[in-house]
């Protein structure tokens, strides 16, 4: 699997947020995407997940079910953790994997993979924000998709989540999944490559 960006440009609210960018993607490698604040790095994951169309430019993936759309075929973890307060956390991510058209019966393991199984029947409105970060880790153990798009995934994460997170993706790629992860710091991407992006480019 192989996905590639040829001469992307992105333009939000009037304002062009980058433009003539390009890069490929195999698989088990992993792109991390560093600048600065407004420098793009969202927008880009957003364009690949199809949730926003680029200006200029294209975007393919070799390899993947040509039924599907290529946000179909990833994970896409935002900035927002999209969770019911009212729901337990068993609950919200047996909707996610209904809404994902996943099997519920991986929601234990799910998880016990990120350290969450203890608080399975607690409402996700006591979640503190690093466990809530977590719960929505959980949705890339519970379902398959062959690429992971992680904005700021160690956002709220101390440093034995961090480690966990660093170990799944680990594994993603040991399988041969692609990761594209938009970041400040450091996230364990052993051997990743790196895209700057620069405010105004």
């Amino acid at each position: 699997m192989r996905l590639a960006a040829s001469d992307l440009a992105c333009v939000r609210g009037g304002r062009r947020v980058f433009r003539n960018l390009s890069f490929a993607l195999g698989a088990g490698t992993a792109l991390a995407v560093i600048g600065p604040n407004g420098a793009g790095k969202s927008s880009l994951l957003r364009l690949v997940a199809g949730l926003l169309r680029p200006a200029e430019g294209r975007l393919t993936l070799e390899g993947g079910d040509p039924e599907l759309t290529i946000g179909e075929q990833a994970h896409y973890l935002g900035h927002q953790d999209a969770l019911k307060p009212s729901l337990s956390v068993q609950e919200n991510l047996a909707f996610w994997l209904d809404f994902l058209g996943a099997a519920e019966t991986k929601v234990d393991a799910a998880l016990a993979a990120v350290g969450l199984d203890g608080l399975a029947g607690l409402p996700a409105l006591y979640l503190s924000a690093g466990q809530r970060r977590r719960l929505s880790l959980a949705r890339l153990v519970a379902v398959e998709r062959p690429m992971w798009l992680l904005d700021e995934p160690t956002s709220a994460l101390d440093a034995a989540a961090q480690g966990v997170l660093a170990d799944l993706m680990r594994a993603h790629r040991a399988g041969g999944g692609l990761i594209l992860a938009a970041t400040h710091g450091p996230l364990g991407l052993e051997g990743a490559e790196e895209l700057r992006l620069g405010s105004g480019q």
